[in-house]
């Protein structure tokens, strides 16, 4: 009689035994609780690793590769590409689309240079797609000086003759030029006297029979750009030098 009650016994400590086990077992290892880093964003609680916990936010934070990758980039705008300066006709140029108030790259400054052209000596020419007038000395050789020429749309290109130079020229804007600006809100005057402010500068030297001059400029920092009607524009120093050792007849080849 005793025998089946301690059978019974034990078998109910044997099966608690087995349940302990089996639930010791499943939690033996916890797996990990992910939670978002985010504050702002809803808690996650993830017993599987399957789903990777999302960061929310509202701004994009950059990494310092990517800041100074970007400086670069932005620096490069404002920096020209002068790699190839002796030869001239290779430069390439990055520019910044409008001028800024700044010094002007050196580039841009008078200065002797290989001309592998064969104008004759005493012709100009000017690269408006780099930016370069050139006076053409002879023995491969010419004077370099940098200029403004004309924005999109006002482009040209062809030879004409210095027909006439003027020192502190006046300045007639075009009536088709004041309708233009009087459309942008802009006044022009019928007409201006030569001076400091007038957009001609100290110095002009007159194309052919057409309205296009070479002329200095009140606004030195636009050297480089095109910003212009068509004109080709210097820094005031510029031009009285160039002016200087050109005549009245002298060929200027412009493309």
């Amino acid at each position: 009689m005793l025998k089946k009650p301690f059978l019974l016994a034990a078998s109910l400590v044997l099966a608690l035994s087995t349940v302990a086990e089996a639930r010791d077992g499943r939690y033996r290892e916890r797996p990990p609780v992910i939670v978002s880093a985010d504050l702002s964003a809803p808690w996650l609680m993830q017993l599987g690793g399957a789903v990777q916990p999302r960061v929310y936010s509202s701004r994009r934070v950059l990494t310092q590769p990517q800041v100074y990758q970007r400086r670069v980039v932005r620096r490069g705008l404002f920096q020209t590409q002068d790699l190839q300066q002796r030869d001239v006709q290779q430069v390439a140029v990055t520019r910044a689309e409008k001028p800024i108030k700044s010094k002007l790259d050196p580039m841009y400054l008078p200065q002797m240079v290989e001309y592998p052209g064969d104008h004759k000596a005493g012709t100009i020419v000017i690269d408006t797609n780099n930016r370069f007038l050139y006076l053409v000395l002879g023995n491969g050789q010419a004077r370099r000086y940098g200029v403004g020429v004309g924005k999109p749309g006002f482009e040209w290109a062809g030879a004409h003759k210095i027909t006439r130079k003027a020192e502190w020229p006046s300045w007639t804007p075009p009536k088709e030029m004041i309708d233009r600006e009087a459309a942008k809100g802009h006044y022009l005057p019928a007409t201006m006297e030569g001076g400091s402010a007038n957009p001609l500068g100290a110095r002009a030297m007159y194309l052919g029979s057409t309205l296009y001059r070479i002329h200095g400029t009140n606004a030195p920092w636009t050297i480089g750009y095109a910003v212009s009607s068509g004109c080709i524009r210097m820094r005031n120093e510029d031009v009285v030098d160039l002016y200087d050792r050109v005549d009245v007849g002298t060929r200027v080849i412009v493309m």
